[in-house]
């Protein structure tokens, strides 16, 4: 990687990760689906000017229903799970559970798309689940609590990007990647629209949420989704999802420093475990060819 990339790659991480703590401040007071449709119009009030500069529209038009699919399994669906996860749990354990979305990403490959899987990848595959196990283990109960139930829609969460990215890969190889940012976020911001009027809070927002929504929107979304296919453009795919890795950890800074959440020795170890099996599983560790 270019001096530049590697900035781009700790920027995408800071900002990535600062959306949990964006999360956390305004779930609250919005409710989750109302701050993902908050959160992606502004992000396609961004992104649509910048396309409409450099692409053209029929790019959109003319993909208009796997743009839909898409933004359901890549944007709006686990947009919603991990802002409902926030209200129970930490942004920095929200962000873990996030980061086994390449394991997930992995199994979907290579039970939809047929691809093979090295001793490496089905190591990594364990090692991640057990990662997984470790980071939830006193914290899951069978009564399903409040924890319980946040832990599973973050999970949920990560196999939603798990079959988006891998419905990427097989549906929209070609299609230009700000094209399929901004069609994500423009069809996310649209489907959601009738239910977040419905769900709309009674009370007034605090201008503090607002704020939150406003920067998560901008920053967290529409940059980062700049900053992601520009890195896949200059390093590829493989070592752009290294950013997955450093999500996490900003994730818990940011909480740690803004907002006094506390990061325990259980998350430090499942969270390595979890990036050991995700670099396993993706291939960016390996066996070697044996």
């Amino acid at each position: 990687m270019k001096l530049s990339d590697i900035i781009d790659l700790v920027a995408l991480s800071a900002v990535w990760g600062a959306s949990f703590l964006f999360m956390r401040i305004a779930a609250p007071e919005f409710g989750p689906l109302v701050l993902v449709e908050v959160r992606v119009v502004i992000a396609a009030l961004f992104l649509l000017p910048i396309f409409l500069l450099r692409a053209n529209i029929s790019e959109l038009t003319v993909h208009w229903k796997k743009l839909a699919i898409l933004s359901v399994l890549n944007s709006a669906a686990p947009f919603f799970l991990l802002t409902f996860a926030t209200l129970s749990i930490t942004g920095g354990f929200a962000g873990i559970l996030n980061a086994t979305a390449p394991i997930f990403a992995a199994i979907v490959a290579w039970v939809w798309l047929s691809d093979r899987l090295g001793v490496s990848q089905i190591v990594g595959l364990v090692i991640g689940f057990v990662g997984v196990l470790v980071l939830v283990w006193n914290k899951v109960t069978l009564d399903f609590d409040g924890t319980t139930v946040a832990i599973l829609a973050g999970i949920i969460a990560a196999i939603f990007y798990g079959v988006g990215g891998n419905f990427t890969k097989k549906y929209m190889g070609q299609m230009n990647s700000l094209a399929i940012a901004t069609g994500t976020m423009t069809a996310a911001a649209i489907i959601l629209l009738p239910i977040a009027i419905y769900l709309w809070p009674s009370e007034p927002v605090s201008t503090r949420s607002w704020i939150a929504a406003i920067i998560m929107g901008v920053a967290s979304t529409g940059i980062a989704y700049i900053l992601y296919f520009r890195l896949i453009r200059n390093v590829g795919p493989v070592k752009a999802i290294t950013v997955t890795y450093l999500i996490p950890a900003f994730a818990m800074l940011w909480g740690t420093i803004f907002i006094d959440e506390k990061v325990t020795s259980i998350m430090v170890v499942g969270c390595t475990i979890i990036f050991l099996g995700t670099a396993l599983a993706t291939g960016m560790l390996s066996f070697g060819r044996r």
